[in-house]
Parts: structure tokens; C-alpha cells; sequence
């Protein structure tokens, strides 16, 4: 069982940046041993993937409407992945969430954060 905790959301205006971290703890596989993406859900629609980083930080995955302005992270020593958001719109307001899984950058993930709400205003 891995335990996984949001945190950095907040409010922010378009164009401006957070950087939002998500640590994990629990028995079992070593930290670096997963698959940890990021998601979002906005109001009224699906939770959707933004990024995955694999196990070693090697490989990376973003979302088409991400690319160049998030970038995703980990710190397999700190067992925290993080996510940098520039450029921040107002289509980006969401609940972010984070988790872990197995595989490369696609998953399947198996365990899931409580969320951290990013608002952007324009």
C-alpha cells in the first residue's frame, strides 16, 4: 500500500506558475520502483492524465495540452515527484492528482493522492 499526498495548489493568475509536490510513504515496493503520473479533473468533466515520469526519471510523458509549459519531476531520495506549471491558463483550473503505478509511462496505476485544487483566474 503506498500512501500518496498532494500539495503547492492554490489560486494564481493566468500566466503565473505553482509547483505542485505529492510524497509518498508505505510499506512494500520502494518508491523508486514507480510509475508516478499526474491527473487532473475540472468541473463537470473526466479526470484526465497530464504527465508520468518512469522509475529512473528517464522517461517522460505529457499530455498535448501541457507540453512546454509543465514539467514533471521526481526525487526518488525525498520519495516526492513534482509537477512545474508555467504559463498557467484558465482551461488548466482542476483538482490535480497524483499517483503510482507500474510500467514505462502509461501505467496501469494502482494507488491515488486526495487531490490539490488549482484555480487560475484570468
Amino acid at each position: 500500500q503506498v500512501q500518496l499526498v498532494e500539495s503547492g495548489g492554490g489560486l494564481v493568475q493566468a500566466g503565473g506558475s505553482l509547483r505542485l509536490s505529492c510524497a509518498a510513504s508505505g510499506p512494500g515496493r520502494t518508491f523508486n520502483d514507480y510509475l508516478l503520473g499526474w491527473f487532473r479533473q475540472a468541473p463537470g468533466k473526466e479526470r484526465e492524465f497530464v504527465a508520468a515520469i518512469n522509475w529512473s526519471g528517464g522517461l517522460t510523458r505529457y499530455a498535448d495540452s501541457v507540453k512546454g509549459r509543465f514539467t514533471i519531476s521526481r526525487d526518488n531520495a525525498k520519495n516526492t515527484v513534482y509537477l512545474q506549471m508555467n504559463n498557467l491558463k484558465p482551461e488548466d483550473t482542476a483538482v490535480y492528482y497524483c499517483a503510482a503505478g507500474r510500467g514505462s509511462t502509461v501505467g496501469p496505476y494502482d494507488y491515488w493522492g486526495q487531490g490539490t485544487q488549482v484555480t487560475v483566474s484570468s
